[in-house]
């Protein structure tokens, strides 16, 4: 368990770091604008997670190696991903949203914290990084708009699914690849066809 989760962390990360590289890109920033940004998007909501579970050091202040992961990543994003940067930040944002958010969960349920806590952190993890994003962009998060479509939504239904998994003692790989695929077919989905929540 503990490899699975060490891969789905590095591949959470890069996705992350190709999203907010690409997305910094959009607001015209420069290459330490995009690695900053970079950085933010793809630790943002593990570190929220961890702060708030009393886990530190926080988990890339463990692994250094993440931290040259999402530099590299975000350099080459920055200035080698142009013609399928509107797809790939889709694409990007979708998996480390999936993947974040079931890490989230996970991490939780081995402090041995109850099922509600661990789909809250999980929807924590997987949006806190894109919120604080945002804010550093100067704008309100896109996941609090009216007219944006499906985002924290996704992360907690995929989240309780892997849960209510993980309760049934159904296997921990196909639990998570189970709640992970959901979160991103829904947020994909949601794109697609231009779903909401209901405005007032």
């Amino acid at each position: 368990m503990d490899q699975l989760l060490f891969i789905l962390t590095y591949i959470a990360v890069i996705a992350s770091s190709i999203s907010g590289a690409l997305e910094a890109r959009k607001h015209q920033m420069d290459i330490v604008g995009a690695t900053t940004i970079a950085f933010v998007n793809a630790f943002g909501g593990g570190t929220v997670r961890d702060l708030l579970l009393g886990r530190t050091p926080v988990f890339w202040v463990l692994d250094p190696w993440l931290t040259v992961t999402t530099f590299i990543v975000a350099v080459i994003s920055f200035y080698r991903l142009n013609r399928i940067s509107n797809r790939l930040l889709v694409t990007a944002d979708a998996i480390g949203l999936g993947l974040f958010s079931i890490l989230g969960a996970t991490f939780t349920l081995q402090l041995q914290l109850s099922p509600i806590v661990a789909i809250l952190m999980g929807v924590v993890t997987g949006i806190f990084g894109g919120v604080l994003r945002d804010v550093m962009s100067n704008r309100i998060p896109s996941v609090f708009g009216q007219s944006t479509e499906l985002y924290a939504t996704c992360s907690f239904v995929g989240t309780t699914l892997f849960i209510t998994l993980n309760t049934l003692n159904i296997n921990s790989l196909l639990a998570s690849l189970l709640g992970a695929l959901t979160i991103f077919s829904m947020r994909l989905l949601a794109l697609r066809l231009k779903m909401t929540l209901p405005a007032p």
